[in-house]
């Protein structure tokens, strides 16, 4: 039997999602007869670049930067969740909702937050949605780094920050099983969209059988109806590099007009 490491580290909490998410890789691995090698100690980045790894979930940003032509891409989900749909998703630009601001020009000069500087929804889709408003290179007064989406979530609720940018699928899940973490939180804005966070295997792994692999994701997803409920999943659709060229294109058209990096 073979042995490989398969880990969905992107989307763990609220715990029905980490469970789901679980559930679904022991089903995976059942059908494929591998067994699972522990890559929870791993780095993401080790993770991701492992030649053992036969399934994690990487952000687009880094497949399309530090992960290029490194990884093969296996698919990509089609949620069906509020504001993620289709196999594409969006940031939603949050304050607290007891802040007077109701606008993004309002925020100029606020303290702005990122869960990571090489993140698609947290700092490359803000990035592009504040480009046409920067002044000399600059909108926040200041940006800090969270460390992750719920740690920026925990900021704006104590008043640590005043606009961040939240995957749109990690909000949809913390409203239906954690509501305390986004309560007292107002949209102010979403990004452009974007293509969900891709599915990957080793950089070894054929086009033959990542195709297999996505085929067997879907037909334990349907074997498992409550898992595709919990997690809003409907299918993982066929991906490549290719789709996901815009999120180098948003940080194209954010550098030309003058807004390299968020300050």
């Amino acid at each position: 039997m073979t042995q490989h490491i398969a880990e969905l580290l992107m989307y763990v909490a609220p715990e029905p999602i980490r469970q789901a998410n679980e559930r679904w890789l022991t089903r995976i691995l059942e059908r494929l007869g591998s067994d699972r090698l522990d890559g929870k100690d791993l780095s993401l980045m080790d993770l991701w670049l492992s030649p053992h790894l036969l399934l994690t979930q990487t952000c687009g940003y880094p497949l399309m930067t530090a992960l290029r032509g490194q990884v093969r891409v296996v698919g990509r989900p089609r949620y069906e969740l509020p504001d993620s749909s289709g196999g594409s998703h969006c940031s939603l630009l949050l304050s607290r909702a007891d802040d007077h601001r109701r606008t993004l020009p309002d925020f100029r000069d606020s303290r702005g937050e990122i869960n990571s500087e090489d993140s698609n929804s947290g700092m490359n889709l803000l990035r592009h949605r504040l480009a046409p408003l920067h002044r000399n290179g600059q909108f926040f007064a200041s940006v800090a780094i969270s460390g992750s989406h719920r740690e920026s979530l925990r900021w704006l609720r104590e008043d640590q920050a005043d606009l961040a940018a939240i995957d749109s699928v990690t909000f949809a899940y913390l409203a239906q099983h954690a509501r305390e973490e986004v309560a007292g939180l107002h949209v102010v804005a979403r990004s452009a969209l974007s293509p969900t966070l891709p599915y990957i295997s080793a950089a070894g792994t054929s086009r033959e059988q990542a195709e297999h692999l996505r085929q067997v994701m879907n037909q334990t997803l349907s074997e498992l109806p409550d898992v595709a409920e919990i997690l809003g999943l409907k299918e993982v659709l066929p991906a490549s590099e290719i789709d996901y060229q815009v999120i180098l294109d948003y940080q194209h058209e954010a550098q030309t007009l003058g807004y390299a990096c968020l300050h």
